[in-house]
């Protein structure tokens, strides 16, 4: 049988790795799909360097539509990136009645339902395990392996530039800004790094995962994020004296109201195997009614961990693009029908309604009564308290010091209660700087 044909749109770092790999083990990928899979085009701009990459059996071309355009193409493998041209092809391929793969998880989590109708529409498939967490197979966990189960939550380690960051800070005790600039001189931070250190590059992640988990439409917009660079090697230390190492998870979680759908800084307890996840490397925990806790682990990013998720996809596409559409595994999971049903039964909630619990860090004067103002401020907001610690003056600013650090952890609370209660600790004439909050997951 004809290899079937592939045309890639970028050949940087994951689209040579998606070469490579497939001409290492070309004969074994083809046992598994039950035929060859030939990358029979290239799009770059930079046409000189593609064609050192991929040799002279191969067509190298400047402009992607040409790629679309080529009728012996079946699947388009965008590798582009961001929201703009990648989107516009990405149509256009569908609209070719070409399969698409993808590794655009920014593409997905803003316009990820407008291509899935696209595709649904046409009966072609898009395909986008790289697009979470590189090299592990998320998507397909999520998708089919755990299909049986009510999905209760899931939480995960999905950025490994943040993850590289935090876990230097808490090896090496230093502050974020520090770290931040070694991060760049290694190459795991790029020269912009808004969209990791931010949490937005999470967020695009979870909002997929939160969408496939709970067969509801892909809702990036309703996500909340915030990212590490407020976070302070004090809170870091702190965190390890009580027990937690902090992570930035993307957290999507099912609720009696609705569906949760956050990035944010979380003290994880530290004999959690998450929480024991360094460096650059990723890791998801999924919670299933049925499974219990399942955790998956490995390189979220790196030309061949993304590659691999790439060309599983390639094998996927290959075994099923002459099934009937009807017969797939559907985008999201569930039935396109079901989504928008569920969207209004399960909303994703705003943050002020979300229950966690919290880290409260407070920068006080050392003096008689503190202590009981803050505390007592928690109480009357319904607040239950888990512990206070209180470190000693001189620890925190040096022999004969007049600042501490008041320490304090919750219990759940719903977080719009928890912000009041900051507000009126804040007013504190005794509260010398901005409180620090820090939510807390047990992941239990």
């Amino acid at each position: 049988m004809k290899p079937i044909q592939v045309g890639l749109l970028g050949i940087g770092t994951v689209g040579s790795g998606v070469f490579n790999v497939l001409q290492r083990n070309q004969e074994e990928i083809r046992r598994r799909a039950g035929r060859g899979i030939e990358i029979a085009m290239v799009a770059d701009l930079d046409v000189e360097r593609a064609r050192a990459i991929v040799g002279s059996g191969v067509q190298v071309v400047q402009d992607a539509r040409a790629v679309i355009a080529n009728p012996e193409i079946d699947i388009v493998v965008e590798l582009i990136g961001g929201y703009g041209i990648a989107k516009a092809l990405v149509l256009e391929a569908i609209a070719a009645g070409k399969h698409v793969v993808t590794a655009n998880k920014a593409l997905l989590a803003v316009h990820g339902t407008e291509i899935f109708a696209a595709a649904s529409a046409k009966g072609v498939m898009v395909a986008f395990e790289a697009a979470v967490a590189g090299g592990i197979p998320i998507i397909k966990a999520l998708r089919e392996g755990l299909t049986a189960n009510r999905i209760q939550w899931l939480a995960g380690i999905i950025n490994g530039t943040t993850n590289f960051i935090l876990s230097e800070m808490r090896d090496k005790g230093l502050d974020f800004d520090v770290v931040l600039k070694e991060a760049q001189r290694l190459g795991y931070a790029e020269a912009d790094p808004t969209f990791d250190i931010e949490g937005v590059d999470a967020a695009h992640k979870a909002a997929i995962m939160s969408a496939i988990a709970f067969g509801i439409p892909v809702q990036f917009d309703k996500a909340y994020v915030e990212g590490i660079t407020q976070l302070a090697a004090a809170d870091i230390k702190y965190a390890e004296q009580l027990g937690y190492r902090i992570k930035l998870l993307g957290i999507t979680k099912r609720t009696d109201k609705g569906i949760e759908l956050r990035v944010h800084p979380s003290l994880v307890p530290s004999k959690r195997l998450i929480a024991n996840v360094e460096g650059a490397m990723n890791a998801v925990v999924v919670q299933g009614d049925a499974v219990g806790s399942t955790l998956y682990y490995g390189k979220g990013a790196g030309s061949e961990p993304t590659a691999s998720a790439v060309i599983a996809d390639l094998v996927d596409i290959t075994r099923l693009h002459t099934v009937d559409p009807l017969n797939r595994v559907p985008h999201l999971a569930f039935q396109p029908h079901t989504l928008d049903q569920a969207k209004d039964e399960l909303p994703v909630l705003p943050m002020s309604e979300v229950v966690t619990s919290y880290y409260l860090r407070l920068r006080v004067a050392d003096q008689a009564g503190v202590l009981a103002q803050v505390t007592g401020i928690v109480a009357n907001a319904g607040i239950s308290i888990d512990a206070v610690l209180q470190r000693e003056a001189d620890e925190v600013g040096g022999e004969g010091s007049t600042q501490t650090d008041l320490i304090i952890l919750t219990h759940d609370t719903r977080e719009g209660t928890m912000n009041d209660a900051i507000a009126q600790m804040q007013q504190l004439p005794t509260v010398l700087a901005p409180i620090t909050r820090i939510r807390k997951e047990e992941l239990n």
